[in-house]
């Protein structure tokens, strides 16, 4: 007998269980409900599906216009480093060998 797709993504993520309680809307409950029916999903993984969803997108950075050509402008020419900067990486070379 074949195992779900389902079944192979929790048992590939979940080694141990916890539980989390939320206290929901009615319209927020009907919507989580209607999302697992609709996609054979467990109400645990569509939050774990959401939760990388949400650090996916915090994980880019999209510069655009002229955030974007100062960036590119100091990794390009990036500035010479300061004399307190140069003194900081002698103490850090020095203490940490």
């Amino acid at each position: 007998m074949a195992t779900s797709t389902r079944s192979k993504r929790a048992s590939r993520r979940a080694t141990g269980r916890e539980r989390i309680a939320l206290r929901l809307t009615t319209s927020t409950k009907q919507l989580i409900s209607r999302a697992m029916a609709v996609s054979g999903l467990t109400a645990g993984e569509l939050a774990y599906e959401g939760a990388r969803k949400v650090l996916d997108e915090h994980g880019w950075m999209v510069l655009t216009g002229s955030d974007r050509d100062a960036f590119l402008e100091a990794v390009s020419s990036p500035p010479r480093p300061t004399k307190k900067l140069v003194a900081a990486l002698k103490r850090h070379r020095h203490l940490l060998g």
